[in-house]
């Protein structure tokens, strides 16, 4: 493909055609917030705190999905552009509950947002959903990134068993009419909780150890194996914490699983950790 070169915050830079303005961007070190982007999954264009000024444009561009073009002017720190990421990371800051949102409040200091600015009570209103053994969904927590819903859909499981229903402050992340998972098309595979940047969407056995105050990030440890189950060859990173695993993840650029797993590789592995039972001394043997 063509080279193009394109002005970023003063410094020229060439890039191939195709490729959006927030990967340019990272070509010379900036790394442009972002929310809702993920490197698996399409552009939603949800939350809008990667958006960069273009000079010539009406509005602010959202740069994880605009393409660079021959002789585009960038700026990624001007007043329109911090004000803006501001006001976004603050109005999220006054509904959501951002406790398990690094993310969000990395925006929040990189942009000199102000937490309690519009915060007017407490954070959303929205009820634990606990209704199936791997994962709970607590919507207090969701900044409506859109994540969940796309890697259920075609850009990795394709079962499309959740998405946003209803409009304005009503809107949500819904399985269809209300229903609980088991009663959807879900199959459990954990991706939607693999994406999600908020804790709105957490694997069981985090849930329970934050619960009772027995999670501890600085004591977990990470290991990289392969999954049993089949042959297709998924990486598994298990993380480990008292000798017991607690989660299993998948790299993100691992070239077979792009970070995605099935229920088996995510969610079967107790089996590693109950140990063989002792048969009875007078237990006959069967050869």
């Amino acid at each position: 493909m063509a080279d193009i070169t394109l002005t970023i915050d003063g410094v020229s830079v060439t890039v191939p055609e195709g490729t959006t303005l927030r990967q340019a961007c990272g070509t010379i070190g900036e790394e442009t917030p972002a929310l809702c982007f993920h490197d698996n999954l399409t552009p939603a264009n949800a939350c809008r705190a990667c958006v960069v000024e273009v000079e010539g444009g009406r509005a602010l561009v959202a740069s994880c999905s605009r393409q660079a073009e021959p002789g585009m002017v960038v700026h990624t720190k001007s007043e329109r552009v911090m004000n803006s990421r501001r006001v976004v990371s603050e109005l999220l800051a006054s509904t959501s509950d951002l406790s398990l949102a690094p993310t969000v409040q990395d925006l929040l200091d990189r942009s000199g947002g102000d937490a309690t600015r519009f915060r007017t009570g407490a954070t959303w209103d929205q009820p634990v959903r606990d209704d199936n053994r791997l994962y709970v969904r607590d919507y207090a927590k969701c900044i409506l990134c859109y994540r969940c819903v796309e890697a259920c859909g075609d850009d990795a499981q394709n079962t499309f068993a959740i998405s946003v229903a209803g409009r304005g402050f009503d809107a949500h992340i819904d399985a269809g009419f209300g229903r609980d998972m088991p009663d959807s098309d879900c199959v459990f595979c954990g991706n939607c909780v693999a994406v999600c940047p908020t804790g709105a969407l957490i694997d069981r056995s985090e849930y329970n150890l934050r619960q009772a105050g027995e999670w501890k990030d600085e004591e977990i440890t990470v290991t990289d194996t392969i999954c049993s189950y089949c042959g297709v060859g998924c990486d598994l990173s298990l993380h480990v914490l008292d000798n017991q695993v607690v989660k299993v993840t998948s790299p993100m650029d691992h070239p077979v699983t792009h970070g995605m797993l099935c229920v088996k590789g995510r969610y079967g592995y107790k089996f590693v950790q109950i140990e063989d039972e002792v048969p009875p001394k007078n237990a006959a043997v069967v050869d």
